[in-house]
């Protein structure tokens, strides 16, 4: 049974949604919500929204790992324009995934070969956007429910050849406009992009429909969360995987 509490959250993020002003501190104040109670929210909203299309994996040092849904609706190809409804938007250049058939069971003795020979590694652009107001305040377990903050996804072409890296470093590139963001050898930032997509692919179970074929994996941004205004040109690319590129209108 659906606590009451989840329940209330996923209508107030889901009348954001559909154009309500975004939940202030004090609205979240009393919010005390478990990560059990979190990933209800993120289940109900994901239900109202339609189809998810991947998931967003987090593992910070001496944390729990994380995740969260993306809605097929808000995956863009490379070329799109996002609309940012005016205000900022978060940029983040990621290594993802793209599951090319059916998950391999998790028991299988070797499911990491399983797993690597299914997917096609992928240049991606998250793109963040928050349903809360006062964003750097509110309790970290309320930005989970929040679907983790994504407000989209922009997926280049899946790299034609892959060695089988699990990339823990890249190369990679990343421009606002005419702005060299980031030029170089950078660390994943929570630990090898492969690892982090076997740990969530044993961590998803059913939830939000579970991982299926056609899913995109991210595995946390390159270069930070910097926020850009409307009519910013952001590129990216990154060595061994492929180029990325979204208009923010």
């Amino acid at each position: 049974m659906t606590n009451p509490i989840s329940t209330e959250v996923a209508r107030a993020f889901l009348s954001v949604r559909q154009g309500a002003k975004s939940l202030s501190r004090e609205w979240a104040a009393d919010k005390a919500l478990t990560p059990s109670q979190a990933y209800e929210v993120q289940s109900l909203v994901a239900a109202e929204l339609g189809p998810v299309g991947g998931f967003k994996f987090a593992q910070r040092s001496g944390q729990p790992a994380i995740m969260a849904p993306i809605q097929r609706a808000d995956i863009l190809v490379s070329g799109a324009k996002f609309p940012a409804s005016g205000s900022p938007v978060g940029i983040e250049l990621e290594v993802g995934f793209r599951l090319n058939a059916a998950l391999p069971s998790i028991d299988a003795p070797d499911f990491k070969e399983l797993l690597r020979a299914c997917v096609s590694p992928v240049a991606v652009i998250e793109t963040v956007q928050t349903r809360l107001a006062d964003l750097d305040t509110v309790p970290a377990v309320l930005k989970l429910a929040d679907h983790q903050t994504n407000g989209g996804l922009i997926v280049g072409d899946p790299a034609k050849v892959w060695d089988g890296s699990p990339f823990g470093t890249v190369d990679a590139y990343l421009t606002f406009d005419d702005e060299v963001v980031l030029d170089g050898r950078t660390n994943l930032p929570f630990g090898p992009a492969f690892d982090c997509l076997v740990a969530l692919a044993r961590m998803v179970g059913d939830h939000c429909g579970g991982l299926n074929a056609g899913h995109i994996v991210i595995t946390g941004s390159l270069n930070g969360l910097p926020w850009l205004p409307p009519g910013t040109r952001v590129r990216g690319s990154i060595e061994g995987i492929g180029s990325v590129a979204v208009d923010l209108e």
